[in-house]
């Protein structure tokens, strides 16, 4: 098989065809629905971006490992590591098996979802509001994340939009207000009527004061399955 060396930016048709092991169509197809990022010469010659290729090779890797291991790929972006690391830490006790990657800044949580392609996306509680409706808009707006699950608090699901300025002012934090179209999404059930936006249970100590970090994680192994459900219906 062809490999793709660091100084190659683009390649033709046929070493797409050989790198990726499919016929000159199937890149052709793939380039029409997008999966490949590619543009024509002056002569008509069609060239494909070397990075969308490197994509497309890792995204089959992945697959061909979640199907031998059988396990759940998931992204989670979180507010702090050591909650990342905690939940990391906690699903190790799970019947399901999940190999989760983490990222501390939303950027970065949108970079690598789109690398990897996880099976669902997690978004800790303590992301600000308005910051979990950006990352929403964008997931679901792009088309290598918008049919993936995406998993947010109970308690988010059911804040208003209206109060989220109010949610991040009382915490002490000041944010830009979501833009016009994004409201307008929202207006639309951006939130509550996507079915692949799934509530969690939120880290309610103060009324389960008795209920462990690893307890309260153990009630999220069924919200993993049912989001792999929907990801498959």
């Amino acid at each position: 098989m062809k490999t793709i060396t660091p100084e190659m930016e683009y390649l033709s048709t046929r070493q797409s065809a050989k790198v990726l092991q499919v016929s000159l169509g199937t890149v052709q197809k793939m380039v029409e629905l997008g999966e490949l990022i590619a543009w024509k010469t002056r002569g008509g010659h069609r060239r494909i971006l070397a990075s969308s290729l490197n994509q497309q090779l890792q995204r089959r890797k992945r697959a061909m490992r979640q199907k031998s291991t059988q396990k759940c790929v998931a992204m989670g972006i979180f507010r702090r590591i050591e909650n990342g690391e905690e939940l990391i830490d906690s699903i190790q006790d799970w019947q399901l098996k999940v190999e989760m990657d983490i990222a501390i800044d939303s950027l970065e949580g949108l970079m690598k979802t789109v690398s990897i392609a996880p099976d669902l996306i997690f978004l800790d509680a303590l992301i600000p509001p308005v910051e979990q409706v950006h990352l929403i808009h964008y997931l679901s707006k792009n088309k290598d994340t918008q049919r993936i699950p995406i998993l947010v608090d109970e308690a988010f699901i059911k804040l208003h939009p209206g109060v989220m300025a109010l949610a991040d002012e009382n915490s002490g934090v000041v944010r830009p207000p979501p833009s016009e179209s994004i409201q307008d999404e929202l207006d639309k059930g951006l939130i509550e009527l996507n079915p692949l936006i799934i509530g969690y249970p939120g880290n309610d100590f103060e009324e389960n004061p008795t209920l462990s970090i690893k307890d309260h994680h153990k009630l999220l192994e069924p919200v993993f399955i049912e989001a792999l459900s929907r990801k498959c219906s």
